[in-house]
């Protein structure tokens, strides 16, 4: 099988998350998109995530009702903080009968080279990029990429969770059940 992987931290997921994988998979040959939840990401403060474990179980109801899409806790098993390549390689020894393919906004790619082992990555992997606003996808790293113009939206996990402290309404931003989930545990107040 043909498994994208869309590695985040998902804090939390929203719409525009769903909205891209969504578009991936109609636009590319891939059957699955995987979301990758991140425990804790090398460019990201451990402090201001959501427990790991809440934020895969929002990912599992934003995605529970389309069988293309699954939550990933793979991550959680490996040594913090997650690196691509060691989630890679044990992808590659648990599954060798599927091909993965690394999603990616464009402003991730162009930090491509920042990454561990990122020659190895670019040598090994197929990368799809959807652009993003400000940020033009120059493939100076000889990466296998297929660029997309994926529709986007402005919403992001920082707005969804500013709008939460300020008690505005997240509506529309997250899938419903997400929603209703997180103002049940007040999270993110």
């Amino acid at each position: 099988m043909k498994i994208g992987l869309y590695f985040g931290s998902f804090n939390p997921i929203h719409t525009g998350h769903l909205i891209i994988a969504s578009h991936v998979l109609n636009e590319t040959n891939l059957q699955q998109v995987w979301f990758v939840v991140s425990p804790q990401n090398p460019f990201k403060q451990e402090h201001s995530l959501l427990n790991e474990y809440h934020r895969l179980h929002l990912v599992q109801l934003a995605v529970e009702e389309d069988t293309r899409l699954r939550a990933s806790d793979m991550e959680f098993k490996l040594p913090k903080p997650s690196y691509t390549i060691d989630t890679l390689v044990y992808l590659k020894e648990k599954y060798p009968q599927h091909q993965f393919t690394i999603i990616m906004g464009s402003d991730s790619f162009q930090n491509l080279p920042k990454w561990k082992n990122a020659s190895l990555l670019i040598s090994d992997y197929e990368f799809i990029v959807y652009n993003r606003p400000d940020f033009v996808v120059t493939n100076k790293h000889e990466a296998r990429v297929t660029i997309l113009n994926a529709p986007l939206l402005t919403i992001s996990a920082t707005h969804v969770r500013d709008n939460i402290k300020a008690g505005k309404s997240i509506r529309y931003l997250v899938p419903d059940k997400v929603r209703e989930y997180i103002e049940a545990n007040k999270y993110f107040k």
